[in-house]
């Protein structure tokens, strides 16, 4: 499976509690497209929400997220990885 970071914007001033139930409704979904949201990190001062996901394509995480009600601005598939 790729993996994929996503960007989304417009999400001012949104609380931990208000990211969660985001981040649920993607989970509530992800398997119609074959794709697992690991992990979500916000910055609400400059309104970007970051989601890491793994998948078949850029498609399916895009299509989870419009289904969910937050499509994503960007979408990056991360091929290089390091530890």
């Amino acid at each position: 499976m790729a993996k994929f970071m996503d960007v989304h914007s417009g999400f001012f001033g949104v609380t931990a509690t208000q990211l969660q139930e985001a981040h649920a409704r993607d989970l509530a979904i992800e398997r119609d497209e074959g794709v697992h949201f690991e992990r979500a990190w916000l910055d609400p001062e400059a309104g970007k929400v970051f989601c890491l996901a793994t998948g078949p394509s850029k498609e399916a995480v895009r299509r989870v997220h419009e289904r969910a009600g937050h499509p994503p601005a960007e979408i990056y598939e991360l091929s290089v990885e390091v530890a």
